[in-house]
């Protein structure tokens, strides 16, 4: 997976309070079922967009519902500003919420639509700050159209504007762009973040998609059975997983058992190098990038100690190419340039890139 992202603002200094900070939060629907959120807790900093990213049914949207309100938490508590906002009802905590189908009213034009928010706010000011903030999403020509008359991506800018418009500290976006087909969601992507970021608006998005996650947010938490296995900036995350199932999740991954010594392990893949010191039995982390093929050295007419094995499939991605390929009785997945030579068949020379990463001990 591309990992690679455009550089991102700095966040403001630790010196200053988190916008959101998230403590403990709890959830059951059924005393009987096991906990749907469990002991969540995480910050957000004033203007930062974060990610809850995980897969369906791990409690990312139920954690999100709790902050703006709609559930209420069996324990834990949520701070906006240094405010406790755990038992306010949603409408008087100044957070706004982008729903997954953007919720817009079709009976209503667009200036309409963001105007629902403002009620406290009257004439000539609310409308000055409805054209202020349809202004900043570009779509003050499309004031009087009707949700109906406008793209997937123009009704997700109007949602997100008719969340801005009352002026939160914070907005959260539930699966915002799932809706969209791949070619415009990554342009509105694009667009939602710089808003986010022109407004200063801090911002929770909740998201199944990797990728997604890896390239909107400044940090991500990613989430399982209802808890947070890690939280980190995209690219601590990815490159430094701390479980087999964050390993895994991010990216395409091969786990790998090995017999750690310090900074090496043995393995199956023959001595390799690890990112940090390990003792004993460990499970083991390798991107696909960090390995690649030659040919064997027998067809280079030379003999030696080699990691032999033969391509089962390949998967061209016009940036890359993938292979799985068999090794004894592994499969691995491996990246390799677009132009590399292999086919389903052939034997190949597995080389060891980079370092691994320790996501488990004791296997």
């Amino acid at each position: 997976m591309n990992t690679q992202h455009a550089e991102r603002p700095t966040s403001p200094t630790q010196a200053h309070a988190p916008i959101l900070r998230v403590q403990g939060l709890t959830k059951r629907f059924h005393p009987d079922f096991p906990p749907v959120v469990e002991n969540v807790g995480f910050t957000v900093e004033q203007g930062e967009v974060f990610a809850l990213l995980g897969p369906s049914g791990c409690g990312k949207t139920t954690t999100l519902r709790l902050i703006a309100g709609f559930e209420q938490p069996e324990s834990g508590q949520v701070w906006l500003e240094g405010r406790e906002i755990t038992r306010l009802p949603a409408e008087e905590r100044g957070i706004g919420f982008v729903f997954q189908d953007y919720a817009l009213f079709p009976h209503l034009s667009v200036f309409e639509n963001v105007a629902f928010g403002l009620r406290r706010l009257r004439g000539k000011v609310r409308q000055a700050r409805v054209l202020e903030v349809l202004g900043l999403v570009g779509l003050t020509v499309f004031k009087d159209r009707k949700p109906g008359e406008l793209s997937g991506g123009q009704q997700q800018r109007v949602a997100l504007a008719r969340a801005i418009a009352p002026g939160p500290k914070l907005v959260l976006l539930d699966e915002p762009f799932s809706s969209l087909d791949a070619a415009l969601r990554q342009a509105t992507r694009d667009e939602v973040r710089a808003l986010l970021k022109q407004a200063g608006i801090g911002a929770i998005l909740v998201t199944h998609d990797q990728e997604e996650a890896l390239s909107f947010a400044d940090r991500l938490a990613v989430m399982r059975s209802g808890q947070l296995e890690q939280v980190g900036t995209p690219e601590e995350v990815y490159h430094r997983p701390r479980t087999p199932f964050v390993a895994q999740f991010l990216g395409r991954t091969n786990l790998i058992p090995g017999e750690a010594r310090g900074l090496e392990a043995e393995t199956p893949l023959g001595r390799i190098l690890l990112s940090e010191e390990a003792h004993g039995a460990v499970l083991l982390s390798l991107r696909p990038e960090g390995l690649g093929l030659a040919m064997p050295l027998g067809h280079l007419g030379i003999s030696g100690k080699q990691l032999e094995g033969t391509v089962l499939a390949r998967e061209f991605k016009g940036h890359d190419m993938t292979y799985r390929v068999q090794l004894g009785n592994r499969e691995l997945i491996v990246q390799e340039s677009p132009e590399s030579p292999f086919r389903p068949g052939d034997k190949v020379r597995v080389l060891v890139r980079a370092k691994a990463v320790v996501v488990g001990r004791g296997q």
